[in-house]
């Protein structure tokens, strides 16, 4: 995997409602949620829509991240900026969410990142190439795993009914 850069560094308990606030709910297009992640955080939020934050890069996050409501624009808002998401652990609802939608979400329960690293995922850790350590991931099951890198459910059925 290619190495990402921590672009954003977010503490425990960060809800659906701070990523994607409710009074845009009403917003459900994948190509309109991204304008408003982290909407409430208007130095984030004019980040990423001007595209100072480029594809790919990486968020570093807490304890329970996108724990809260499950509004599925959260998830969408996060992957219209082809984000990937390094959690020390990651909330039921939105861990299924991500993997529905295609989220690159990686659980690292002892991940030590700071803004501006360098971070590779590979042989089953997360590897920060800035300080040189390297966390233990905690390896979502195979099929999950698969509908994310297919790019979510809709895309890994696809794949698999024209396999067949």
């Amino acid at each position: 995997m290619a190495t990402k850069k921590v672009v954003y560094k977010i503490g425990d308990d960060v809800s659906t409602d701070i990523i994607y606030p409710g009074r845009f709910m009403a917003t459900v297009l994948p190509a309109e949620t991204p304008l408003y992640a982290f909407a409430d955080n208007p130095e984030l939020n004019a980040r990423l829509k001007s595209g100072e934050i480029p594809a790919g890069s990486a968020f570093v996050a807490g304890n329970n991240f996108g724990c809260g409501s499950s509004r599925e624009q959260a998830v969408s808002c996060l992957k219209g900026y082809d984000l990937m998401i390094v959690a020390r652990n990651i909330s039921r609802i939105f861990l299924q969410s991500a993997i529905n939608l295609g989220l690159n979400i990686v659980i690292c329960p002892d991940i030590d990142a700071a803004e501006g690293d360098e971070l590779e995922v590979a042989d089953g850790k997360v590897h920060n190439r800035t300080s040189g350590k390297s966390f233990a991931i905690n390896p979502l099951p195979k099929a999950r795993q698969a509908i994310i890198d297919a790019g979510g459910l809709i895309p890994y059925t696809r794949k698999l009914l024209l396999k067949a």
